[in-house]
């Protein structure tokens, strides 16, 4: 491994999870009819998070209209500790998250008018993936025919593990029995991007997941989140190891991948052209573009543009 990973911030490795999707084509050419996005906050972002996306997006053509939300605002999701089925672990999205439903239809509202009778993209990160499939199947399709998901946790966690608690109550597993299958058609694409930022390990026992764990994007120098890959420092090896198990129990799975909240199998979605980026971390907090990029960085975007371009 060594230095090999610690590539340029321009280039990442793309892992397509079937041969029958073609891959992009170099350079992006714009498409003629121009298809606007709404952009879907992740839990706990909040509309500010999202404006250099924007910016990155009109660069390419693309113009966007980001959902408004507030940090304030996921404090809403409290009013399900009174709804009996967040006890069972059978919760459902609505009415708890019909808040965040008529902010996403308030996006596509205004996001329309930029369409011109055209179709929209709907760019959902984290939460607000499995929330744009929970408005399609609430509210209707017809004005989408792009859903882009960035690091979003599609598939609810294992059952039956030790230890393993669902922290959505259910949403996801709800999401899974009762949205729509992820179908790839030309009026109609889905498309789920996975970050592979760092490896998690189990916390106790043994692990096959390594000290040199954490993909190093944009230096060749080490900084607190990439670790040189052949450090032999007893202190750094300790601290970046505690780390992968740390993340592993985030993950709820040990041994995987992840961009250091979703690991990369739950970033998926069957049916869907499913993508994989090296050394793609998961949230804009705490994101840096050149030596800790995200799903919404500029060198990153360039990697999955063409679809909304397309």
């Amino acid at each position: 491994m060594g230095m090999a990973l610690a590539l340029s911030a321009y280039h990442f490795n793309v892992r397509y999870s079937s041969s029958s999707f073609p891959s992009a084509p170099t350079g992006h050419p714009i498409s003629t009819t121009v298809r606007p996005a709404v952009i879907l906050p992740g839990l706990g972002n909040n509309t500010a998070d999202y404006q250099k996306l924007k910016v990155t997006l009109n660069e390419y053509g693309v113009p966007s209209v980001i959902a408004k939300v507030s940090r304030f605002d996921w404090f809403r999701n409290a009013a399900g500790l009174v709804d009996p089925n967040y006890w069972r672990g059978t919760l459902r999205p609505r009415p708890v998250l019909d808040w965040y439903l008529k902010r996403i239809d308030e996006a596509i509202r205004e996001a329309k008018v930029l369409a011109e009778g055209g179709t929209l993209s709907l760019i959902g990160h984290s939460a607000g993936g499995w929330l744009a499939r929970v408005y399609m199947e609430e509210f209707g399709l017809s004005d989408v025919s792009l859903l882009l998901t960035l690091g979003t946790p599609h598939l609810p966690p294992p059952k039956g593990v030790p230890g393993v608690i669902d922290q959505t109550r259910g949403l996801l597993d709800y999401v899974e029995k009762h949205c729509a299958k992820a179908i790839y058609t030309p009026h109609l694409k889905y498309v789920c991007i996975a970050g592979r930022y760092i490896q998690g390990a189990r916390f106790v026992g043994n692990s096959n997941a390594e000290v040199n764990s954490v993909v190093a994007m944009g230096s060749d120098q080490p900084n607190a989140e990439a670790v040189l890959m052949n450090d032999t420092s007893t202190s750094a090896s300790i601290a970046i190891n505690f780390r992968a198990r740390f993340i592993g129990q985030g993950y709820k799975q040990a041994d995987v991948w992840g961009d250091g909240v979703v690991p990369e199998a739950s970033a998926h979605l069957e049916g869907a052209l499913n993508i994989s980026l090296d050394g793609v971390y998961h949230s804009p907090v705490g994101s840096d573009d050149e030596l800790r990029p995200w799903y919404g960085s500029p060198a990153v975007v360039d990697q999955w543009i063409y679809h909304l371009l397309n």
